[in-house]
């Protein structure tokens, strides 16, 4: 073989390695095609659906249902379809039995003001209704609405026997949730905008305890609803978890928690009142309780016993007499008085 051919074959086997690596590099380095998935858009109507757990007796807001597409074959006759069903008469209305997040809301699962069964279905296990009467200065000038929770305020005149009574409001109640404001739980929706009206009563959700306290304080003087924030019921909750009096067993799903949190957030909070006397307003009012005639009269006994070195009774003029100096406890059957050790 002579040299030309020589050089002219090893030429043509550089080129056909250098062909051979290129072509390996590019379908080594080319990215393997990536399967994209198309999503499935269902074909059918949009039905309503809830768009959290609403559990029994929770009040249909604007935020808790929604129309979302649904597959045709799997429509119900009781669901709700959009552009049939009226979405402002469903707003005010009440769940009657308990629906997930995501489920579709059939027309069996809500209760419409009106009919038999509504304000019991709006209750939680174990709570009362109670109705108060309210005027524009006491209920917030119409800007409470069914779902709302309040804090009852007790404002009073304490009369005694001298001077100007004292006068004193009292936050008796907190976390009162509101079922509904003169018989109606609608909120009146113009334009997308809510109407504010005027109201006479209010009916909240109370335990049975709590129903005997109001119906005695409206005898004592007048009741006044003060709005809570939406941000307060959050961190009552907080105060609760960490107080202990909620347990969220370990393990629990997000619906127990979220369960949980939604009736420690509605529980009504009673004890532990705050308090304000005129006497915290205006300087000139009285910020004590005046005397009562019987208080007065039992000083002024106290004082001339004192004076006399007589016994004062205890209790007052008409109690038990306490005696002065040693004394013997003395059993009578299964009574036992302390008599005088010189008697």
């Amino acid at each position: 073989m002579d040299r030309k051919k020589l050089l002219l074959l090893v030429v043509a086997l550089l080129v056909a390695a250098g062909t051979a690596f290129a072509a390996r590099t590019l379908f080594l380095g080319a990215s393997a095609p990536k399967a994209e998935a198309v999503p499935v858009v269902p074909q059918g109507p949009k039905v309503l659906v809830a768009q959290r757990a609403l559990p029994t007796g929770t009040i249909i807001t604007a935020d808790a249902i929604s129309f979302q597409d649904w597959p045709k074959e799997l429509v119900k006759d009781a669901y709700f379809i959009d552009g049939e069903a009226d979405m402002s008469k469903l707003l005010g209305t009440v769940v009657r039995f308990p629906i997930t997040a995501g489920q579709p809301i059939t027309q069996g699962a809500l209760v419409a003001p009106g009919d038999r069964g509504f304000l019991a279905a709006a209750l939680a296990p174990g709570m009362r209704a109670v109705t108060i009467p309210v005027s524009a200065k006491t209920g917030v000038g119409g800007f409470v609405f069914p779902g709302d929770h309040v804090d009852l305020v007790l404002t009073q005149a304490v009369k005694g026997t001298e001077g100007e009574p004292l006068k004193a409001s009292e936050t008796i109640l907190r976390n009162l949730r509101v079922l509904a404001t003169d018989q109606s739980t609608e909120s009146e929706t113009i334009d997308g905008k809510t109407v504010v009206r005027a109201f006479r009563t209010v009916t909240l959700e109370v335990t049975p305890r709590i129903a005997e306290k109001v119906a005695v304080a409206q005898t004592i003087g007048t009741l006044s609803l003060s709005l809570r924030s939406l941000a307060d019921n959050q961190a009552q909750f907080e105060r609760i978890l960490a107080s202990g009096d909620v347990k969220v067993p370990e393990g629990a799903s997000p619906e127990e928690e979220e369960r949980l949190m939604r009736e420690a957030m509605n529980r009504p909070i009673e004890g532990s009142t705050t308090y304000v006397t005129g006497g915290d307003v205006s300087r000139f009012q009285r910020s004590t309780r005046p005397m009562t005639q019987e208080e007065k009269v039992n000083r002024a006994m106290t004082a001339m016993a004192s004076s006399a070195g007589v016994p004062m009774p205890r209790g007052g003029v008409n109690g038990p007499t306490i005696p002065t100096g040693p004394v013997v406890n003395v059993t009578r059957g299964k009574v036992t008085t302390a008599e005088p050790a010189g008697k």
